[in-house]
């Protein structure tokens, strides 16, 4: 059963050094939950995306928050490339795991069906394999010709997050569309959600709303947080504010601009006020 709390008091259990699973930013990212972490001081995080990273992994990078960082690619989008993520690159002030969207989703389907490691083909011949030790290139066993093909370890996150529109009073968590969701939480050991609104039917008793259900059994704690994706979109619910965007990627191209966006925006709680106003 999962249980109900506000944003920085499901994030307080969240260790430093945790493998921590976010979503891209096309999807439910959790930015309420992110500033909450932040504001927790969190640190030397693993930080994941599925696949791609954005606004939520320039900030807690920004913040001095994450010790590595795995995804095919980070960015803010329209707005350009991510400067806090950039910067720290360029000095090596964090470890980057070079990796792909197909080994990303591959290596959590791993975890989720409880096996060590996932075959992939597509990514042999690139050069990630040259910054990827861990990843192992065999013969195929099943290929009578002896063709090579990748191993890709199991990644096991500690903690998934994410937001969602809704969830029941049982802890059942309606992410839609979002399949990806699915698999981050089957993957962790851990997974945190913050929605938009709690309703006391629950989901799995309506066909509708069923097949879209994350069970409870599968969600560690919950937080309700009306706005929680801002200044990102909430599909088919808000559209992204792409002007809090543009002037975050402004004043983050030096860290004195992003910090001081951080203490108005995050330390002092006012981003998502300001959007609700």
């Amino acid at each position: 059963m999962a249980f109900f709390k506000d944003p920085d008091a499901l994030v307080q259990d969240v260790p430093n050094g945790a493998l921590l699973v976010l979503p891209p930013d096309y999807s439910l990212v959790p930015m309420a939950a992110v500033r909450a972490l932040v504001r927790k001081r969190i640190t030397d995080l693993h930080l994941l995306f599925t696949p791609i990273g954005g606004l939520a992994g320039d900030i807690l990078i920004g913040a001095g928050c994450v010790k590595t960082l795995e995804a095919a690619a980070l960015s803010l989008g329209e707005a350009g490339p991510a400067p806090r993520f950039s910067d720290a690159a360029q000095s090596g002030a964090i470890a980057i795991k070079d990796s792909t969207c197909p080994a990303i989703h591959s290596a959590l389907q791993a975890s989720e069906k409880g096996v060590p490691f996932m075959p992939l083909r597509g990514v042999i011949g690139s050069d990630v394999l040259a910054n990827r030790p861990d990843w192992k290139v065999i013969d195929d066993p099943f290929d009578p010709e002896g063709g090579p093909i990748l191993l890709l370890p199991a990644i096991k996150p500690d903690v998934a997050l994410f937001h969602a529109p809704l969830a029941d009073s049982e802890g059942n968590v309606w992410i839609g569309k979002r399949r990806e969701l699915v698999t981050m939480a089957h993957a962790s050991k851990e997974t945190l959600v913050t929605v938009e609104r709690i309703q006391r039917p629950s989901l799995l008793d309506d066909p509708t709303m069923a097949a879209g259900t994350l069970p409870a059994m599968y969600v560690s704690g919950i937080a309700e947080a009306k706005g929680g994706c801002w200044p990102l979109g909430l599909p088919g619910h808000y559209t992204a504010n792409l002007n809090a965007i543009r002037e975050y990627a402004l004043q983050a191209k030096t860290q004195a601009g992003f910090d001081a966006w951080l203490q108005r925006n995050v330390i002092d709680d006012q981003g998502q006020m300001a959007q609700q106003q």
